[in-house]
């Protein structure tokens, strides 16, 4: 959610090469963006005129057969559905909160690629939710979306480095990391997913970020799964980024989780 469309699609679009088309999806503006290489990446879009003041950021989808399923499952595992499900362009969706508090959405609907498949500069390439107890994270997030009914081989969640990571076909593409958040002032720290966009070279990007109106908010360091920084544009939504080259031990990180009933995240939307 942005509330100027067009500074966001400035900043994103210097920042990863994001070419924009307008999209029907929703009651406000709404664009979809795509690659260098033409694949479609993340919806952006405004609110409706409804007069509330919404916060900037990015919001982390999941794919489902059913929202209405989904979101059945969320709340009986103690989640809150705020929005939905209800029709949104093609398909339909909903905005959900898990016990902790950290946001996601649901979309059921058509899918334009398994993205975590590889890292491709300016599309996502790893997600990260920070939460009180990346455990019972886990338990809920895996009760909604039904990630052991994939099987291993399809849906895999393994504890490693420190924070539970769930695994699509080989792939880790999410990781869920426990801590004291739930008192922090910071945003940045509350719980929340965090997505991570491939680039080229994170010291350059991070750079530009700044040059660009936006800010540093964890300067590049290196992890498991290769150098990476976290940033915010210039109305404060928070991005991180993610270097195309994975960490020289072999630690994978890619994007996505999910269901399909349970596993393939959707896109990513501000």
């Amino acid at each position: 959610m942005a509330a100027d469309l067009e500074g966001a699609q400035s900043f994103y679009g210097d920042l990863f090469g994001w070419r924009f088309r307008p999209s029907r999806h929703g009651h406000g503006r709404y664009t979809i963006a795509f690659t260098p290489d033409g694949a479609p990446t993340v919806g952006m879009g405004t609110p409706a005129a409804t007069g509330a003041i919404l916060p900037v950021t990015w919001t982390t989808y999941f794919a489902a057969d059913s929202a209405d399923e989904i979101a059945w499952r969320a709340r009986e595992r103690g989640g809150t559905v705020a929005v939905g499900p209800l029709e949104f362009g093609s398909g339909r969706v909903a905005w959900a909160a898990d016990p902790d508090g950290a946001v996601f959405g649901v979309w059921e609907g058509e899918l334009s690629s398994a993205w975590w498949g590889e890292r491709r500069p300016g599309a996502p390439v790893w997600l990260e939710l920070r939460t009180r107890d990346a455990f019972e994270a886990a338990l809920f997030y895996g009760h909604v979306f039904s990630w052991d009914a994939q099987g291993q081989e399809r849906c895999d969640v393994r504890f490693e480095h420190d924070r539970v990571v769930l695994h699509i076909d080989g792939k880790a593409v999410a990781g869920l990391r426990g801590g004291a958040l739930e008192a922090a002032p910071d945003p940045n720290v509350r719980p929340r997913w965090h997505v991570y966009f491939c680039v080229d070279d994170v010291d350059r990007a991070a750079a530009q970020a700044a040059a660009l109106g936006g800010g540093i908010i964890s300067a590049p360091a290196d992890t498991p799964y290769g150098r990476i920084a976290a940033l915010r544009d210039p109305e404060g939504g928070l991005f991180s980024i993610a270097a195309a080259t994975e960490a020289a031990d072999g630690a994978e990180a890619a994007s996505g989780a999910g269901d399909s009933a349970g596993a393939g995240l959707g896109d990513v939307g501000t």
